[in-house]
């Protein structure tokens, strides 16, 4: 099963620094410009409640600017689902949005929410969305996935880059088992798995040999190591790091 993997470049912290400052520079249309030359297959933008990042504004744009499909992160909202099916996105991902938060600090509970989440998924459906729901990598939240009608899970690595960090691969090894196991659950119920969150050249490899997992959306590390080696740099970097793993599962 393993085959291309395809990679999403989130360019959310693009606008972070933009608006830390107020003007129009760095511009995300640029970025967005730039993955699509660098090899990114799609590009994932959230549009949170308090527009901390990307704002209405930018959602229009960056499809003008580019070519690749659009996957629109928002949270379960009314207002976001207003905002969703006006827009039409390739991809629509349903994530937990608290406004306190840093990041998205987990996966939405679609087993607890599935009478909030299930018009939600059917208007966005009917707007020729791609469903995908942000889950962590469990049985019951790919269940109930499956009982939605999603036809896409992405699943929370966020708990595998943490135990990275604190002990490498060793550590995080019975998170990958995890993973391992929501992607091949999730293809037996016939809904495709995608996975992110946390992933950095040193972890994105075991994740990538996941034969199951068909993209990987990754944002924050690389407009943070853009800093360092630029943009392009950084996209065409972990495009080959996840090609090396896809190769090595694929010759296993």
């Amino acid at each position: 099963m393993a085959g291309y993997l395809r990679l999403g470049v989130n360019i959310d912290h693009v606008a972070t620094i933009r608006n830390a400052r107020g003007g129009p520079h760095p511009d995300p249309v640029r970025a967005a410009e730039i993955a699509e030359a660098a090899g990114a297959d799609g590009i994932t933008i959230h549009l949170r409640e308090d527009r901390r990042h990307i704002r209405d504004g930018d959602i229009e744009a960056i499809r003008k600017a580019t070519r690749l499909p659009i996957n629109l992160e928002m949270a379960v909202t009314e207002e976001m689902q207003a905002i969703a099916t006006a827009f039409r996105p390739h991809a629509a991902c349903l994530v937990p949005e608290r406004r306190e938060e840093r990041t998205t600090e987990g996966g939405l509970d679609v087993a607890g929410m599935q009478g909030r989440m299930a018009p939600v998924v059917d208007a966005l459906r009917a707007a020729g969305a791609r469903v995908s729901l942000f889950i962590e990598p469990a049985p019951a939240q790919i269940a109930a996935a499956q009982s939605l009608r999603a036809p896409v899970v992405e699943l929370h690595t966020g708990k595998y880059a943490e135990l990275w960090l604190e002990g490498g691969a060793e550590a995080a090894a019975p998170e990958l088992e995890r993973l391992k196991a929501a992607a091949a659950d999730a293809r037996r119920r016939g809904i495709e798995p995608h996975a992110g969150h946390g992933l950095t050249f040193d972890n994105v490899g075991p994740v990538a040999a996941i034969a199951e997992l068909a993209e990987l959306n990754i944002g924050h590390f690389l407009i943070g190591e853009a800093i360092f080696i630029g943009l392009d740099a950084a996209i065409r970097e972990m495009r080959r790091r996840m090609d090396i793993a896809r190769g090595a599962a694929v010759a296993a």
